[in-house]
């Protein structure tokens, strides 16, 4: 991985819905500026601590940004080449990465190649680009059987094993890593190949090696996709469930086992953490007891990895995922023209960030830490984190009464509620509902 990856703090945008974009493109429409729009809120998000921002789709497709039509081209409801350099100098200069996101799976049905095999038949020359099926009696125009994304027929998966393909994305990659981008999160990378991903990744890193590639994979084996790709990392999806499904469900051991799953990752590789994104509902919304989202972030912000913050998150937005069209609308919404215009009551999740990611900042041993289980019960946890010579405590407490638990070395409070019952403390007092991060003896 790049160095400068050990101290980042990601804000993940969906600039579609973020800027309040058209659902989906008209022939003919005019270039809208709006990525200046997402270039107004860098201060916010340099002010909240993150030090990198997460982009979602920016280039030119028809609906949601993941059926891409063209690579090289800025989104037309976003901007152009121009909004984008202005985009990449005001992060840059507040000391923000960019990170791009690149769906190489599949394209829209609208791609340049896949259009020619529409309008040329069989013999079109990029017609090995799909994995096409093409019925008897096929007349040109006509749209052949092809392999789609999870049975959406909008979204044309993409042949893999053609090199062609692999040259086409090389180019893509190496294209925006040159305008400014510095990394790539890579869509779907979870149903691509694997192989693909080794014809591709050392090219690009060739040309920038301080480039950083982080795949979304959902389940399966994250240590593995990560040896056999050559990724630097993946999306941590076991954690984010053991994250809320244990605080929701007053189940603790949930959460402990996979912090120990999570620790067997960090021997192979960093993963990206997070508790939001723009695929699933709200951790406002998803959390039973709105009392426990502090904890969910204290969990987050404590343990190795490279955290993500999902836009909006930072505010305690709410927003419900469902299966169905339309159902990412809820939490994708557009954003008010500036900080000032958000609702008052998001503010003290916000401050509650920036103390927590303020934190992680100035223990930046935290990115490949290691967690330990000192104390458990369904309802109440103290966890270890130690790294390079350092030692953090997180004690929770999920129930409707004071807790006392195991602080062993505890000489002070970091963030949250606790009382220290001697100092260096063996023992710790949580209120009801209470978290408490502390400074620990190495």
């Amino acid at each position: 991985m790049p160095d400068w990856i050990r101290d980042t703090v990601w804000w993940q945008v969906y600039p579609l819905g973020f800027v309040g974009a058209e659902q989906t493109v008209r022939r003919g429409m005019a270039t809208a500026h709006r990525l200046d729009q997402v270039a107004a809120w860098i201060d916010y998000a340099a002010d909240l601590g993150a030090t990198g921002l997460a982009l979602g789709p920016i280039f030119a497709s028809s609906t949601h940004g993941y059926d891409t039509i063209d690579y090289l081209r800025i989104d037309p409801r976003l901007g152009d080449d121009s909004d984008f350099d202005r985009l990449v100098a005001a992060a840059h200069g507040r000391g923000l990465k960019v990170l791009l996101d690149g769906v190489f799976n599949h394209v829209g049905q609208d791609f340049a190649a896949f259009r020619a095999v529409l309008d040329e038949g069989p013999s079109a020359a990029q017609a090995g680009w799909f994995h096409l099926t093409w019925p008897e009696g096929t007349n040109p125009g006509d749209v052949p059987d092809h392999r789609c994304f999870e049975g959406h027929r909008a979204l044309v998966t993409l042949n893999h094993d053609h090199p062609e393909v692999a040259d086409h994305v090389v180019a893509v990659m190496n294209h925006w890593l040159a305008r400014g981008a510095d990394g790539w999160r890579l869509d779907a990378a979870y149903a691509v190949p694997r192989a693909f991903w080794t014809r591709v990744l050392p090219r690009v890193r060739a040309a920038h090696p301080e480039a950083y590639f982080v795949g979304e994979v959902i389940h399966g084996d994250y240590a593995g996709v990560v040896a056999e790709t050559g990724l630097d990392s993946v999306t941590q999806y076991e954690l984010w469930k053991a994250i809320w499904s244990g605080l929701n469900d007053r189940n603790l051991f949930e959460l402990a086992h996979a912090l120990k799953r999570h620790d067997a990752f960090l021997e192979a590789f960093v993963p990206m953490t997070f508790v939001g994104n723009h695929d699933v509902t709200r951790i406002a919304s998803r959390l039973a007891d709105i009392r426990h989202l502090p904890h969910a972030l204290a969990v987050l912000f404590t343990v190795g990895g490279t955290p993500s913050i999902y836009a909006g998150d930072e505010q305690a937005f709410r927003g419900l995922k469902e299966e169905r069209e339309g159902g990412d609308d809820a939490i994708r919404p557009a954003f008010p023209p500036s900080p000032d215009d958000l609702a008052p009551e998001g503010w003290p999740t916000y401050r509650l960030h920036q103390d927590l990611v303020a934190l992680r900042r100035r223990n930046p041993w935290l990115h490949t830490a290691r967690t330990r289980t000192l104390h458990l019960t369904n309802t109440a946890m103290t966890l270890e984190t130690r790294g390079d010579g350092h030692r953090l405590l997180l004690a929770l407490n999920l129930s409707d009464e004071p807790t006392e638990q195991p602080a062993p070395g505890a000489r002070g409070l970091e963030a949250g509620q606790a009382d220290l019952l001697s100092a260096p403390a063996g023992r710790i007092r949580l209120p009801p509902h209470g978290w408490a991060i502390l400074a620990a003896e190495a």
